[in-house]
């Protein structure tokens, strides 16, 4: 099982033009879009697609015009002077989509990064939206399914590698890299493995796996220096976002992306 990570949005054009059917790809953007998505499908959203665009979610608004618009530019909820006419209905903030709001309902979401890094997985054997909100349940999936490749994408920030998404990548791989981890059942989405793999880390997750080690004993202290973390702290309505994405396995679901770009809720 080779372990890579792509530490910067840099790489994604790259990522885009390789081979990926037969690789899993797993996406962290942990301020916020990924930490948004798993916190919907928690709470009981049917659907979350991801899209690069703004005019995309518009479309699938109008062929669907009971889907909910998430999403954002700049950190903040995309509002009616860039779509031309509509607020979205929610921004990227995981702690807006409460049950009351989302259960039932399928959201459309385009953000800076997350989106797009997701997007340029679409060819992937198998895609995975991971936060540390879902650390554990995507470890053990993986563990289970024992492809002979993975991908842990880092979305970054705007155009520069984020230590949030670099440090969950490096817990990941430390928690793939623990020989007595006990996987469970996570049906039905699981695949029994014919044999177990011995991880084999590359560089970059070597590097992803030493960051965390060094940050992990005051990992919110680590973060609250990253660019994104900053910016968000400094506006009073989104501050609390960092400390709620910090949290550690308080949802245990995957969030899969399947062929149709569509991450339905899976238990």
């Amino acid at each position: 099982m080779k372990i890579e990570v792509i530490l910067s949005p840099a790489e994604l054009p790259v990522l885009a033009s390789r081979d990926l059917r037969d690789v899993v790809c797993v996406v962290f953007d942990v301020l916020r879009a990924t930490s948004t998505f798993v916190t919907a499908l928690h709470n009981g959203a049917k659907a979350v697609i991801p899209v690069s665009e703004i005019a995309e979610a518009l479309a699938i608004r109008q062929k669907q015009p009971d889907v909910l618009l998430g999403g954002e530019r700049d950190g903040v909820k995309i509002r009616a002077t860039q779509t031309g006419g509509i607020d979205f209905d929610f921004g990227n903030s995981p702690r807006e989509y409460t049950s009351d709001k989302v259960r039932g309902k399928t959201i459309v979401s385009t953000t800076t990064n997350g989106t797009r890094a997701l997007r340029a997985c679409t060819d992937a054997k198998t895609v995975l939206a991971a936060s540390f909100l879902n650390l554990t349940a995507t470890t053990k999936f993986l563990r289970q399914l024992q492809p002979a490749q993975i991908v842990l994408i880092c979305a970054g920030t705007y155009e520069n590698g984020a230590d949030e998404d670099v440090l969950a990548a490096g817990a990941l791989c430390e928690m793939l890299g623990e020989p007595n981890l006990e996987c469970g059942d996570m049906s039905p989405l699981s695949t029994a493995p014919t044999r177990r793999r011995t991880p084999k880390f590359l560089d970059s997750a070597k590097i992803a796996r030493r960051a965390y080690a060094q940050a992990k004993a005051d990992l919110a202290g680590a973060v609250r220096l990253a660019e994104n973390a900053r910016r968000l702290l400094a506006i009073p309505e989104l501050r609390d976002d960092v400390a709620f994405c910090l949290q550690r396995d308080i949802y245990p679901l995957i969030a899969r992306m399947e062929g149709d770009g569509v991450i339905p809720m899976v238990r």
